[in-house]
């Protein structure tokens, strides 16, 4: 035990240090609400550049994990930005009047688009009150009886030359609801049918022909009466669109007035006059044909389609630049969308019906979209480099929709964009864009890269308190500076280092909310320490059974793990794993064989296929590293087996290379390696012991096995020096340290391990390059040498 002090950890260097003075004055300090990022100054310069540059293709890619508040941070300040901006346009959709498949735009100031709907709405009511009360107008009707009068003359007329011939043939004329027709006449008195039956048959003859010769002169004479109605009706109409304009012209003048600066807009009334005009003496031209077109057709209904203005979006004037956030960038999202109804059996559509996307809500402001749910849509991306190419949105139908059977389509005007996107997503796709779409890097060219860890100084320190206060006072929450400590402790964990917090501070603020459940539940109107490491040891229970269950096989003898003794060619690696939200260390027994041959050593994880690219490599640098430590002056030649027992999924990674090799040296040299020490490190060729990852993990993994056995004050963890820096473990395998219970061990080199282990020097080499004989190199070399005769022998017999 005396070789093992020396790489001794102290209890004191297990751990990040907080000063509890200074977490307790920050406390006290005064709110700071321009507080918005932790640390990520890299990033924050860049969203500063990024926002600020006006120039076409200077949109943003957000590089980061979720939950390392990207989303937060990028709203704050885009808030601020916002605020000192001019609040955009309003745009809308009006009737194209010549063409009513392609509606037009108009764009309006920020406010104005309720004000126009207001005003056509109040137009509408003014033209059903103005119509057809305005043919009521005396002139209007003195000329419209002029027109009749005209017509009834020249009809008169025509009647009377008739009846004269009519009189001349014994014939009297007779009119009757527009229908002419002739009696005979005998003595001045009109004959009945009776009468006329007593004729005799020669003179009724007569009379039926004198009758087909005056029905033949009343045709000829009343021939030009389709004309004669056809110049009354074209004249009543032509008095009426008089009457209707002249009753609009001052409905419009006042529209006119009104938006005198909107070009827009009085190009649209104007449009709209001639449609207006035909509506009118369509639907209001006469009272009496209103009331029975008004029982089969709303007219109002009709005029409000045809003139009320769909309004795409509604901003108010002291708003400032729009931030709109999509979180799912399918294509109607982002562009649009056109909807149906369905009339009689059609599918019908009109510019009332067209609807705005994100675009249309962020134009003239920011989109921010997750980059990765958007390349997840089909169509969406090439669409909106198009957009931004175009610096216009154009609606149309996704690529592959099916088209609707008997639907009126439209094509929409492209509407003008002014926008700055902001896309969130992964390391790992902003590289794969970059390197397979040429148009990405002119689209997006600043690049926004959060950390995953943050440096801690005393401006971190100073924001972290203060997100955290302002956190309590937003959810009228009560925390102590105590309980502050112990999240600062949290993150530090997260982030697997002793002088770094990690960037995903959403998980600072879960766990706060979470350790209110159990301040509520003790009665506590604030929040200790105390409810925060419940919240902790809670978290840990709900989603500790897998662990539990692997620590119980071990118990119960399922899994064959040693924590006491000595034995050759076993040893107990330390591995991490990762199961959904579930992250637990377990230790696992590695052990070797080794025998006469010359087939180097072979990883039975590798040929089982259970070991990845990175173990394999691990284990074959052993060769590596026996070769270049022990052959120096001889052939090295021995075979040898090594694997991870009792493990049946895949193994990936190198930090089982040093206990392998521990454990393939105590096989070779037959010296024990004490059990009750777990093992975990990666090594090089040159036998450097290199860091490992989930180092907490895999201590807290052993101790919780050893502390359900008892501890003995002999049991601890081999770990490479290079992870001191990321120890934060947990309180009682500190408080297991400082009472001697436990031990850590830190390393440098594989020889430091072995002394460790075996309770021997490892032996270094002399001036005459050899290892003293009873060190373990020593022993080792000896080894090697007589099992490379035994295979030189056989081979030579």
């Amino acid at each position: 035990m005396a070789l093992n002090k020396a790489f001794r950890l102290s209890h004191t260097s297990l751990g990040p240090t907080l000063n509890s003075d200074t977490i307790k004055k920050l406390m006290l300090s005064g709110a700071d609400a321009n507080i918005n990022f932790i640390g990520q100054e890299r990033a924050q310069h860049a969203l500063e550049f990024g926002l600020d540059m006006n120039m076409t293709g200077y949109n943003l890619f957000v590089m980061g994990e979720p939950a390392t508040g990207r989303h937060t941070l990028i709203d704050n300040h885009l808030q601020q930005v916002a605020k000192i901006k001019s609040t955009p346009h309003e745009w809308c959709y009006v009737n194209n009047f010549e063409d009513t498949r392609t509606p037009t735009y108009i764009r309006l100031a920020a406010g104005e688009g309720k004000k126009f709907i207001e005003d056509i709405e109040s137009f509408i009511d003014v033209l059903l009150d103005t119509f057809p009360s305005a043919f009521d107008n005396p002139s209007f009707q003195r000329k419209k009886r002029v027109i009749e009068r005209n017509f009834n003359v020249k009809y008169e007329k025509a009647l009377e030359l008739v009846e004269s011939k009519a009189l001349e043939s014994g014939l009297a004329l007779y009119e009757e609801k527009g229908a002419v027709s002739f009696a005979p006449v005998i003595d001045g008195k009109p004959l009945t049918d009776a009468e006329f039956s007593q004729l005799k048959e020669e003179q009724r003859q007569q009379f039926y022909d004198r009758i087909s010769d005056l029905e033949v002169f009343l045709n000829e004479t009343l021939l030009e009466l389709p004309l004669w109605k056809r110049e009354a009706s074209e004249n009543q109409r032509k008095l009426s669109k008089e009457t209707i304009e002249n009753a609009l012209k001052p409905l419009l003048k006042d529209l006119e007035h009104i938006y005198t600066a909107d070009i827009g807009v009085i190009k649209f009334l104007k449009d709209m006059h001639d449609t207006l005009v035909d509506m009118v003496q369509e639907f209001l031209a006469d009272e009496a044909d209103a009331e029975e077109k008004k029982e089969d057709v709303d007219v109002r209904k009709v005029l409000e389609e045809e003139l009320i203005p769909n309004i795409l979006n509604v901003r108010k004037s002291q708003d400032g630049a729009p931030i709109v956030y999509e979180p799912n960038p399918s294509f109607q999202n982002i562009f649009g969308r056109i909807e149906y109804s369905s009339v009689q059996g059609s599918v019908y559509t009109s510019y009332r019906m067209i609807r705005g996307g994100a675009l249309h809500k962020a134009n003239g402001g920011y989109l921010l979209i997750d980059a990765d749910k958007l390349m997840q849509q089909p169509g969406v991306w090439e669409s909106l480099k198009l957009a931004l190419k175009s610096q216009e949105i154009k609606m149309e139908s996704p690529t592959g929709e099916a088209n609707i059977v008997n639907a009126s389509s439209l094509t929409p005007q492209p509407i003008p964009i002014d926008i700055k996107i902001i896309l969130m997503g992964s390391r790992e796709l902003y590289y794969l864009m970059q390197e397979y779409d040429n148009e990405f890097n002119e689209l997006f060219r600043v690049l926004a890269d959060f950390e995953h860890y943050i440096p801690l100084n005393d401006k971190v320190q100073f924001g972290f308190v203060q997100k955290i206060k302002q956190y309590a006072s937003d959810h009228h929450l009560e925390i102590s500076a105590d309980a502050v400590e112990e999240l600062f402790k949290f993150s530090f964990r997260q982030a697997e280092h002793q002088h770094k917090l990690s960037a995903r501070f959403a998980d600072v603020l879960e766990l706060l909310s979470e350790s209110q459940f159990y301040a509520k539940r003790d009665g506590d109107t604030e929040i200790h320490q105390s409810h925060v490491i419940k919240s902790l040891e809670g978290k840990q229970y709900r989603t500790g059974q897998i662990s539990e269950s692997f620590l119980e096989d071990i118990q119960e003898g399922q899994i064959l793990i040693d924590t006491s003794g000595f034995q050759v060619g076993k040893l107990n690696g330390l591995t991490v794993l990762e199961i959904g939200d579930t992250v637990f260390g377990t230790p696992a027994r590695i052990s070797a064989t080794v025998y006469a041959g010359s087939d180097g050593v072979i990883d039975i994880e590798g040929e089982v296929e259970l070991g990845k690219a990175i173990h394999s490599k691990g284990v074959m640098l052993l060769n590596g590293y026996l070769g270049s430590k022990y052959a120096q002056d001889f052939n090295l030649c021995f075979s040898a087996n090594i694997a991870i027992e009792q493990s049946y999924g895949h193994i990936d990674g190198d930090s089982a290379s040093l206990g392998e090799v521990c454990t393939l040296i105590s096989a070779i040299t037959h010296i024990p390696l004490n059990q009750a020490i777990a093992i975990t490190g990666s090594i090089n060729q040159h036998g450097q012991v290199q860091s490992i990852g989930g180092v907490n993990e895999k201590i807290e993994g052993y101790f919780n096995l050893c502390e359900a056995r008892g501890l003995t004050g002999e049991q601890g963890v081999i770990i490479p020096k290079t992870n001191c820096i990321n120890l934060v473990l947990s309180s009682d395998v500190i408080s297991a340290v400082e009472a001697g219970q436990f031990h850590i061990y830190v390393v440098s080199e594989v020889d430091d391990a072995l002394t460790i282990l075996t309770g021997k020097k490892a032996g270094a080499l002399s001036a005459r390059g050899r290892y003293p004989r009873d060190s373990v190199n020593g022993i080792a070399t000896k080894k090697l040498r007589r099992i490379t005769d035994i295979v030189d022998g056989a081979d030579s017999e």
